[in-house]
């Protein structure tokens, strides 16, 4: 991969986010490439902006500065283009970013060099189907139907090709990707995947019966969910939400395209979670 162009999203809250910006565009353009910028981060670093559909079109990898949210806003977005993406981790946790703050300088080196790995996610297609029309939205981490501010509990029916898969009951469901499962679906109880497995993991939040547990099924089944008591609100990775009406449907799908993520070639996802969950500390 020859990088010419590189864009750049950032998360304009970030402290010093100014600095670190021009930083990173001058160690870019050390290596002869370009950088471009989308209109909303421009803003807050006072550099030239860059529509963002032009800017997916023209870069040859596209880069996250802040967090695991940007970089989900990001995958979000892009994902039609299908260009390598990779994180600068300024914020707290990130599963998702590559490198932090101290270690980018050592990863661009290596990647203008050829010398990185490339990592490919599923997306998950959410189709919300009413009477006579219907909306596609795009989750990289995770669907959260649940309920409204005026219903104590809801009913959620899940059906997969027709055959019905469980009811749950209680304060809603978690539908997650295997990238989602170290979010929401982790906080839930739900179980850990391996992130380039290509599952849904469906985690029932606080259910209103001991037996119903996550249920980790393959993304070829397809899935259908459905409130069956009230309206209910779906919440696409934490970023956007619609309301999803009495017995509306939402069907889960696998993206034909998936995320393209770079990393280091030292990268390991279990040296990840041993650094952020604190694995083989606790003894």
């Amino acid at each position: 991969m020859r990088i010419k162009t590189v864009g750049v999203v950032l998360r304009p809250s970030t402290e010093g986010i100014k600095e670190f910006f021009y930083e990173f565009k001058k160690e870019v353009c050390s290596y002869g490439a370009d950088v471009l910028i989308d209109a909303v981060s421009a803003k807050s670093v006072n550099e030239k902006p860059t529509n963002i559909e032009e800017m997916f079109k023209k870069s040859d990898i596209l880069v996250s500065i802040g967090g695991d949210g940007t970089i989900i806003g990001l995958a979000r977005r892009s994902h039609p283009y299908k260009k390598p993406i990779f994180g600068i981790n300024l914020g707290n946790l990130g599963f998702l970013t590559a490198v932090s703050r101290d270690e980018y300088k050592e990863f661009l080196a290596d990647l203008f060099d050829g010398k990185y790995e490339i990592e490919q996610r599923i997306m998950m297609e959410v189709i919300h189907k009413k009477a006579k029309s219907e909306k596609r939205y795009f989750a990289f981490n995770d669907m959260v139907l649940t309920k409204n501010i005026f219903s104590k509990m809801i009913e959620i029916g899940v059906t997969s090709k027709g055959d019905e898969v469980n009811s749950y009951y209680g304060d809603g469901l978690i539908v997650s990707t295997p990238t989602g499962s170290t979010a929401y679906n982790l906080s839930g109880g739900g179980p850990l995947a391996y992130p380039t497995s290509e599952n849904f993991i469906m985690t029932p939040i606080c259910p209103h019966s001991l037996t119903q547990r996550p249920f980790v099924l393959p993304t070829f089944l397809n899935l259908t969910v459905t409130p069956t008591s009230s309206s209910a609100v779906a919440i696409i990775d934490g970023q956007e939400s619609f309301t999803v009406e009495y017995m509306e449907s939402l069907e889960l799908i696998q993206s034909s395209e998936k995320v393209v993520l770079l990393w280091p070639k030292s990268h390991s996802f279990f040296t990840v979670l041993k650094q952020k969950l604190r694995w083989g500390q606790e003894r």
